[in-house]
C-alpha cells in the first residue's frame, strides 16, 4: 500500500450550503481562479417531501460574477430528483468555462421541500 497526501494539493468549495429549499434556488458565485484542469461538483439530496416534488440541477457561468449568467454546456445534473437520498456528480472543465459559476436548482411540485448541498473538489493551482 502507498499513502499519498493529497490535502494539499485538492480545494473544496461549498457551491451551495445545505438547506431546506421549497422554491427555485440560484447558489453564490463562487471564483474558479485556484482551480485548474476540471474540478467535481456534487449536488447531495437528503430528505424531500411534498406531492410530486422535482429538482433539476445545473451550473452556470459568467466572467465577473454578477452578470451574464449562461448556462455551462454539459453541465446539468443528469437525473431530475423526485426522491430523498441521491447524490450526483458532474465535471467542468475550468478551461472551457468563465471564471465564475454558480449552482442553478429549479424545484417543481405542490409544496415541494429538498434539503441539497452541492460542493466542489478539484487540483489547486501551485503558486
Amino acid at each position: 500500500n502507498v499513502d499519498i497526501d493529497i490535502k494539499s494539493e485538492v480545494a473544496w468549495s461549498t457551491v451551495q450550503n445545505i438547506a431546506a429549499q421549497t422554491s427555485t434556488v440560484t447558489g453564490s458565485a463562487v471564483d474558479l481562479h485556484q482551480y485548474i484542469g476540471r474540478v467535481a461538483l456534487v449536488q447531495q439530496v437528503g430528505t424531500v417531501s411534498g406531492t410530486t416534488p422535482t429538482l433539476d440541477g445545473k451550473i452556470q457561468d459568467s466572467a465577473d460574477g454578477s452578470t451574464g449568467w449562461a448556462d455551462v454546456s454539459g453541465a446539468t445534473f443528469s437525473t431530475q430528483v423526485t426522491a430523498s437520498n441521491n447524490q450526483q456528480v458532474i465535471g467542468v472543465d475550468v478551461r472551457s468555462t468563465k471564471r465564475y459559476i454558480r449552482y442553478v436548482g429549479t424545484i417543481g411540485g405542490t409544496t415541494p421541500s429538498f434539503q441539497v448541498g452541492v460542493i466542489l473538489a478539484g487540483q489547486k493551482q501551485y503558486n
